[in-house]
């Protein structure tokens, strides 16, 4: 059995300078307006597109660093941890904090 899905018209009243901006996003979403409105009243972060690629960038970027911590302390695991390492330790662990920060900022003006 296929459910049926109802839709609504509703008329919505802005100005000229509002009906710009919400095509211009929609636009930079890769959305038509009306998906863009009902992903707005949605509230459902996960679902904006520059949300998704920041998400799957930050992965990607601790990945990286994760590879590097690892390799720090399998030094210091060996006997090979070096005043270099420990800097490079806390250069990794800044740039991930920066990095978390930028995307926590980013996702909650959305």
């Amino acid at each position: 059995m296929v459910k049926r899905v109802h839709s609504v018209s509703k008329l919505l009243r802005i100005t000229p300078e509002e009906a710009k901006m919400l095509e211009d996003k929609a636009l930079s979403s890769g959305m038509d307006e009306s998906a863009y409105l009902r992903l707005l009243i949605s509230q459902k972060p996960n679902d904006y597109p520059e949300v998704r690629r920041l998400l799957k960038e930050l992965i990607n970027e601790i990945n990286r660093i994760g590879v590097n911590i690892n390799q720090i302390v399998c030094n210091h695991n060996s006997g090979l941890y070096s005043e270099n390492d420990k800097d490079r330790l806390f250069a990794y662990m800044r740039k991930l904090n920066t990095r978390v920060d930028e995307a926590v900022i980013i996702i909650g003006n959305h």
